[in-house]
């Protein structure tokens, strides 16, 4: 058995434990994947991760709000992810290990969806964990101009200033509000909550969205954002949140067991009905 489970708030609707486990049972390996909610667990974060760590768990997955603050935990052995300083996959050993299956999902979801076309000039709300892999896969990708915006401005500059050490090239911008971030922005992404189940609304107004190129909402539950419906409207193509979480599950999995799934397999399991 591979024990295997997830940390975060608000996760009751996720549906990582599926993606495991059916990627488990095609690679013929039992998976098990457990939800782990601080509150629920009435243990704080810290509290659960060592709890995890000493009751068999092979390995998690980190998501909101933890993403950066695991970070303090790990070793992490790939640049760029020490560079962003969030991980949202770790592997427990004699020292647990952190990655960012964020990081190299988005790049994945990229590149599938809009092929070798480049990012463009680039405006990001939220400097959060998810933001900071999805910044760095931007640099990565050649987008053009970053412009971030983050209510919480130190956020927002710690980010510009990795970015910056990361990639000196990359045109980095601390946008003072939504407005300034979308001038002349090609592509739009939304790396905050909003829009998730039980936090309504949008980080673009409606308005900002005409004559962009393409979308990213970060979130997937749901899949159909208020964003990403008001981007399609104005005639944006859309990534959603979903393809986010596809492949950086592939990539979190192969992390965890050391097996490759087969993708279309995979995607049409988690598609299939419910027996």
């Amino acid at each position: 058995m591979i024990r295997l489970g997830l940390i975060g708030d608000n996760i009751k609707q996720s549906q990582s434990p599926a993606l495991h486990r059916l990627a488990g049972a095609l690679c013929g390996l039992d998976v098990s994947y457990d939800l782990l909610i601080p509150a629920a667990q009435h243990r704080d974060f810290d509290a659960l991760f060592a709890w995890a760590r000493d009751n068999g768990y092979h390995g998690l997955n980190i998501t909101y709000p933890y993403k950066e603050r695991v970070t303090a935990m790990l070793q992490i052995p790939q640049p760029a992810v020490a560079a962003l300083g969030a991980c949202n996959t770790v592997i427990f050993g004699d020292t647990p290990v952190g990655h960012n299956t964020d990081y190299s999902g988005f790049a994945a979801a990229f590149r599938q969806r809009f092929g070798g076309a480049k990012p463009g000039a680039v405006a990001m709300a939220g400097a959060g964990g998810v933001g900071k892999a999805v910044a760095f896969a931007l640099a990565d990708l050649g987008a053009g101009r970053l412009a971030i915006y983050d209510p919480d401005t130190a956020r927002a500059q710690a980010l510009i200033t990795a970015l910056a050490a990361y990639q000196p090239s990359l045109d980095l911008r601390l946008a003072p509000s939504i407005t300034a971030a979308c001038e002349g922005a090609r592509g739009l992404v939304n790396s905050t909550p909003l829009g998730m189940g039980g936090i309504n609304g949008s980080a673009f107004p409606e308005h900002l969205l005409a004559g962009r190129d393409w979308a990213f909402d970060a979130v997937y539950t749901p899949v159909e954002t208020q964003f990403l419906r008001e981007a399609q409207a104005a005639g944006l193509d859309i990534l959603t949140g979903y393809e986010l979480f596809f492949h950086q599950g592939i990539d979190a999995f192969r992390l965890f067991t050391g097996a490759s799934v087969d993708p279309a397999a995979l995607r049409r399991a988690l598609l299939a009905p419910a027996a």
